[in-house]
C-alpha cells in the first residue's frame, strides 16, 4: 500500500472511538508519517457514563466533557457534519457550522459517527420528550426537576402540583435507570428546602417495554435493582408501552392515564443516519459491516468501530456482535489505532477480542449495583466500584483531577439546589422587552375591561401619549362618591391656593434670591 506521500487520515466523529483513535495515533505517529483530520459537530467529547452524576449535581458538567482542540494537538479539527462519503473517490462532503459545504479529499477513512436516540412514532413524543445523551440534556433535566419543585411549592391548584411533580422515564437500560435514580435522589434531598413539599408528593414512573431492566446484568441483579427502586417509591412498569404523550397526558397500553410534567426518553439507540449516505456496506440494522480487525468488510483503507459498527464478538461465537457500550468503544479505539499503525508500517494486524468484564451502575449517592467477572456487589461497594472504574476510563489526567476534586468537595458540602431555567432559552427575557407590544406578551393576562400591561420602550411611548390627552375636570378616589353639582346662582368658590414648588438649591451664580412679601400696612388691626 503506497500513497506517494504522507497519507491523510480522515476520522468522522469525535466521540469515544474518534477521539481515542486520534489521540493514540497522534502519540504513536512520527511527524511526517501521516496527517489527521477529525470532523465533529461539537468541539468536545462527552463521557456519557458521568452524565447522570452531572444531572444530579455531583459533578460539574464541564468536567464530563473533553475539549478536542486541547487534547488532539497536531490534528486538524473541523466543526461540522459529514453529509456524504464517496469512498470510491476518497471524498467526503462536509457541511461546516458556518458557511457553504465543501469536499475534503482523504486517503484513509476512520468512520465512527456513533449513534442517535432510537425513537418511535408516539403522538406527542417530539413535543414533550427529551433524551439523555449530551451534557446539554443533563443540565436541562437538572434545571427542569428543580424548577418543577419550585412551581409545585408555589401552586395552589392540586392538579397543577400533581402534574409538576410527576416524572416519567421511558426505557430501562443503563441510561434510563441511572438518570432516574440519580435525579430522584437529588429531588428527594432537595425536598428538605421546601417546607410545603415531601418526597411522597413526587411521583416517579419508569416504563419498560420488555420484562426486565438492565439487560447487560444478570436477571438476579436486574430484579434487585427493581426492588431497590420500588423501595424508594419509584413505580416500575414492565411489559408496558406508551401509546400517547399529547400535551403531557400519558396513555399506557394497560389503560392507565396520568399527566406528567417531565418526560425522559432513553429507550435505546440506533446507528447514525448519515451512514446511509455512504457507499459502504451496511447490515439490516443500518450498522457498518466490520471485520474482527475493525476494517469495513470488503473495503480497503476504511476502518470502523463503536456503536455504528457491527463488530464480531469473538468471545461469544458465530454471529454475535459487540454491544454499544463505552467498555467496548474505548478498547476498540485502542485496537483500531494499533492496527492502522501496523498497516502503515507493513506489519501484521490483530483482531479485536475482549471478554466482557461486567457492568456497574449507580442508583444515586452511595447506592449502586455491579457485576464484575461474576462477582455481584450491591449498595455502597457497588457505588464505589462504579466510580473507580469510570474514573480510570475518563481521558486525560486533567479530567481525572477535576472529577476527583468534585467528589472530594461533595464529601463536605451538600449539593447546590438551584434551577437556572434561563439556560433553556436565554434570550426569552430580552425578546420580551425588545418586542413591540402590539399584542399581549405570552403568559400575561389583562383583567376584564382593562388594557393589557406593556413594558419596555412601547410602554414609555404609550405613557407619553396618555399624558398629552386632556385630564378630566374632576377625579375621585376609588369608592368615593362624586361631588354633586352646585345649584344655579351659587357664587363660584375662590380658587384654591396652589402650593409653590421649591426649586432645589444650587450653589454659585445660578442661585436666585427668594422674592420678599410686600410690607404689612401700619394701623389698627
Amino acid at each position: 500500500m503506497g500513497y506517494g506521500q504522507a497519507p491523510h487520515i480522515l476520522i468522522v466523529g469525535g466521540g469515544y472511538v474518534g477521539m481515542y483513535t486520534a489521540l493514540r495515533l497522534r502519540r504513536k505517529l512520527h511527524g511526517d508519517e501521516a496527517t489527521i483530520t477529525v470532523v465533529e459537530p461539537n468541539s468536545y467529547m462527552t463521557y456519557q457514563p458521568f452524565l447522570p452524576e452531572a444531572a444530579a449535581g455531583n459533578l460539574e458538567p464541564r468536567h464530563v466533557v473533553v475539549p478536542l482542540r486541547k487534547v488532539l494537538k497536531g490534528c486538524r479539527i473541523i466543526s461540522g457534519h459529514v453529509v456524504m462519503v464517496s469512498h470510491e473517490q476518497r471524498t467526503a462532503s462536509i457541511q461546516p457550522l458556518l458557511g457553504d459545504a465543501f469536499d475534503l479529499k482523504y486517503d484513509i477513512l476512520v468512520i465512527c459517527p456513533g449513534s442517535v436516540a432510537r425513537t418511535l412514532p408516539i403522538p406527542g413524543l417530539a413535543e414533550q420528550g427529551i433524551g439523555f445523551k449530551s451534557a446539554a440534556e443533563a443540565i436541562y433535566l437538572r434545571n427542569q426537576v428543580i424548577s418543577r419543585l419550585d412551581a409545585a411549592a408555589s401552586a395552589t391548584d392540586a392538579a397543577v402540583r400533581r402534574r409538576a411533580l410527576t416524572f416519567l422515564f421511558i426505557g430501562g437500560g443503563y441510561a434510563g435507570i441511572e438518570a432516574l435514580a440519580e435525579l430522584e435522589d437529588m429531588a428527594r434531598d432537595a425536598c428538605s428546602y421546601y417546607p410545603d413539599l415531601a418526597p411522597a408528593d413526587m411521583r416517579w414512573v419508569l416504563v419498560e417495554a420488555t420484562g426486565r431492566i438492565l439487560p447487560e446484568v444478570s436477571p438476579a441483579m436486574g430484579l434487585y435493582t427493581v426492588k431497590q427502586l420500588e423501595h424508594r417509591g419509584i413505580q416500575v412498569k414492565l411489559n408496558t408501552r406508551v401509546e400517547s404523550l399529547l400535551d403531557g397526558n400519558v396513555v399506557l397500553d394497560d389503560g392507565e392515564r396520568f399527566e406528567a410534567g417531565t418526560v425522559v426518553w432513553t429507550a435505546g439507540v440506533k446507528p447514525n443516519p448519515m451512514l446511509a449516505r455512504t457507499d459502504l456496506p451496511l447490515d439490516e440494522r443500518g450498522r457498518l459491516r466490520a471485520t474482527a480487525f475493525l476494517q469495513v468488510d470488503g473495503v480497503a483503507d476504511a476502518w470502523t468501530a463503536g456503536d455504528c459498527a457491527a463488530v464480531p464478538d469473538l468471545t461469544k461465537g458465530e454471529g454475535a456482535t459487540t454491544g454499544p457500550s463505552a467498555q467496548h468503544a474505548v478498547r476498540q479505539a485502542r485496537r483500531l489505532a494499533e492496527n492502522l499503525l501496523a498497516e502503515l508500517r507493513h506489519e501484521p494486524i490483530r483482531p479485536y477480542e475482549h471478554s466482557y468484564a461486567g457492568s456497574v451502575a449507580s442508583l444515586g449517592l452511595h447506592k449502586g449495583v455491579a457485576e464484575i467477572y461474576g462477582v455481584r456487589l450491591r449498595g455502597w461497594p457497588a457505588w464505589l466500584m462504579h466510580r473507580t472504574y469510570h474514573l480510570s476510563r475518563v481521558p486525560t489526567v486533567n479530567r481525572k483531577a477535576r472529577v476527583v476534586a468534585d467528589w472530594t468537595l461533595a464529601l463536605f458540602f451538600r449539593r447546590e439546589i438551584v434551577s437556572l431555567g434561563s439556560f433553556a432559552d436565554p434570550r426569552a427575557e430580552f425578546r420580551r422587552v425588545a418586542t413591540p407590544a402590539s399584542a399581549p406578551a405570552a403568559g400575561t393576562h389583562a383583567a376584564p375591561g382593562m388594557p393589557a400591561a406593556v413594558d419596555g420602550p412601547a410602554a414609555d411611548s404609550a405613557a407619553d401619549s396618555t399624558a398629552d390627552k386632556a385630564v378630566p375636570a374632576a377625579s375621585t378616589f376609588p369608592g368615593t362618591p362624586a361631588a354633586a353639582p352646585a345649584p344655579p346662582g351659587t357664587p363660584a368658590p375662590p380658587p384654591r391656593r396652589q402650593r409653590r414648588t421649591r426649586r432645589p438649591r444650587s450653589g454659585g451664580a445660578d442661585r436666585r434670591p427668594r422674592p420678599r412679601a410686600p410690607p404689612r400696612p401700619h394701623g389698627g388691626r
